[in-house]
């Protein structure tokens, strides 16, 4: 049981730490003071981290053997816009995600001074402090360094809008949506704008692709969407006709089957208008985060710790929500392992990504002890499994 006196003592040191996190972003790839930072600190409270040799992030170990626990978080920032300056911007909430991380492991410390928590009798709980979210690929960074083979169970938490929850009401699981961003390479054929006969226009030849993906159909069942984003040509005078122009789509699914098909009508678009204007377009697919898998043992013991920490009042359904998120790449790259995430109410406001976002801090708090309570939780539930066998 955990202790309301303990996390009150607590708060303090996280709020504090979720200050420097939040003043010091750093972006995908590029997060080597946090890395420093979080392993230092962690090692200060008798913790031994683990570092990578050729990339950032690390992970901790508590105990060891079989079953084990994996908790995630994430710890890169976006780079955006803001006030007009280009700068690493904490938008997404992963200073939050990681402050919580930390939380956990400092109350798993204080249980087991205090003789309320041990693993003796086996078991390995694995918090993963993770690069890259925001590229799409820095979870796969981890499970290409096995971390996830042995999970038995994976959670994480993601901060959430106040359109999706209210403040101080929880989400036992996240149902993120498919994504995919591809980049096409239309090469046309320049010519003088006075003979445009005699050239192929790649501006022309990208707004029929764009028409074309208007005719991409879906099962009308389930959400998607499919947008150009960015679309460029033409350089110097403008009495040219363009040979060469760069478009990218964001193309968005809340199933994986539904973004199957649009995938399929994306490059059923693309060769079509390729052989309309005979001009050839490379695509080229820039990421492609699948949906999420939510495993129903995981989100039973997410919503089993919420009710145990807060109560039923402030239990939530689980949210169904149209943006991606990588964690979803460790139960595509590992079906074995069983995965949920935590949606925290903390009312995220304009939005996630907007350049001045903010939520209520005092939430961060309850996030420690849900998942302080989902680790502990799997783990019990896990044993009990183990003894069945």
């Amino acid at each position: 049981m955990i202790k309301q006196a303990d996390l009150k003592d607590l708060e303090p040191k996280l709020l504090q730490l979720f200050e420097h996190l939040h003043a010091n972003p750093e972006p995908s790839w590029e997060e080597k003071e946090t890395t420093q930072y979080l392993a230092q600190l962690l090692k200060d409270e008798g913790y031994e981290p683990h570092l990578f040799e050729d990339t950032t992030g690390l992970y901790i170990e508590i105990g060891s053997g079989s079953p084990v626990i994996g908790l995630r978080t994430d710890i890169d920032s976006l780079f955006q816009e803001v006030d007009g300056v280009h700068k690493a911007n904490h938008s997404c909430g992963h200073d939050g995600h990681m402050t919580m991380a930390i939380g956990v492991l400092l109350m798993l410390k204080k249980m087991k001074e205090q003789q309320k928590f041990t693993l003796e009798t086996g078991g390995t709980i694995r918090v993963i402090f993770q690069p890259a979210e925001e590229t799409g690929n820095g979870a796969l960074s981890i499970v290409e360094r096995g971390l996830i083979d042995d999970l038995d169970f994976l959670f994480g938490v993601h901060v959430r809008p106040i359109q999706e929850l209210q403040i101080g009401k929880h989400a036992p699981a996240l149902y993120h949506g498919a994504s995919m961003l591809v980049s096409c390479e239309i090469y046309g054929e320049e010519a003088h704008a006075a003979r445009p006969h005699l050239g192929k226009n790649s501006i022309e030849i990208g707004g029929s692709l764009i028409d074309a993906l208007k005719t991409i159909r879906v099962d009308t069942r389930i959400p998607w969407s499919v947008k150009v984003t960015k679309f460029s040509a033409g350089v110097g005078h403008g009495n040219t006709i363009p040979g060469k122009a760069l478009l990218t789509m964001d193309a968005r699914a809340q199933t994986n089957a539904a973004m199957k098909q649009l995938d399929e009508g994306i490059q059923r678009a693309i060769r079509s208008i390729s052989e309309m204007y005979d001009a050839q377009i490379n695509a080229k697919v820039l990421l492609n985060i699948p949906a999420a898998e939510v495993d129903l043992e995981a989100e039973e013991i997410l919503r089993r710790s919420i009710v145990q920490s807060v109560g039923d009042k402030h239990l939530a359904d689980p949210v169904t929500t149209p943006g991606g998120e990588d964690f979803h790449f460790y139960t595509k790259m590992r079906p074995n392992v069983k995965a949920a995430m935590l949606g925290l109410g903390c009312g995220v406001s304009p939005g996630l990504h907007h350049p001045h976002m903010t939520f209520d801090r005092g939430q961060l708090i309850t996030g420690v002890e849900i998942l302080t309570n989902t680790v502990i939780n799997a783990m019990q539930y896990a044993k009990m499994n183990m003894m069945k066998v």
